[in-house]
């Protein structure tokens, strides 16, 4: 059963983003999480510090998607689990598309390492780190 959790994790994240679901999304994370997708922006020149804490995480990426049209599909998963800490990792296809023009697109097949905790009786995300496999369109059209 942890496994599923532990996977749902990144459902979470994903479908948060997609639905513009606010405590959706932030039912993903640990209250003092930090998400890096640095290793991914330098792929195509961009740049992204990391973001720390549950709050800033959601404020921010829902700030920046406020105008994007999103779809997150997750696949591949892997876990390892040692009492209330697990590790995942799983590829993520992000499509991101403007609001009312499609034209302006980036297309990314990223690579996620996650870092998790059991909080209670929930998983939820410690550390998100995120690299790029590849990517079409223009990413920095959306992050900068």
């Amino acid at each position: 059963m942890d496994w599923i959790e532990i996977v749902d994790v990144l459902y979470r994240f994903g479908r948060g983003q997609d639905m513009r679901d606010r405590e959706l999304f932030a039912s993903a994370f640990a209250g003092d999480a930090t998400v890096d997708f640095q290793p991914a922006a330098a792929k195509w020149g961009g740049v992204s510090p990391p973001m720390t804490g549950r709050d800033k995480i959601v404020d921010t990426i829902l700030t920046v998607l406020s105008d994007v049209d999103t779809t997150h599909v997750v696949t591949n998963p892997r876990v390892e689990i040692e009492g209330d800490t697990a590790w995942l990792t799983a590829i993520v296809e992000a499509q991101h598309l403007r609001t009312g023009d499609h034209s302006t697109f980036a297309l990314l097949k990223n690579f996620y390492d996650v870092e998790l905790v059991k909080e209670e009786s929930r998983w939820v995300a410690r550390r998100i780190t995120i690299d790029n496999a590849w990517y079409q369109g223009t990413p920095t059209a959306f992050f900068g």
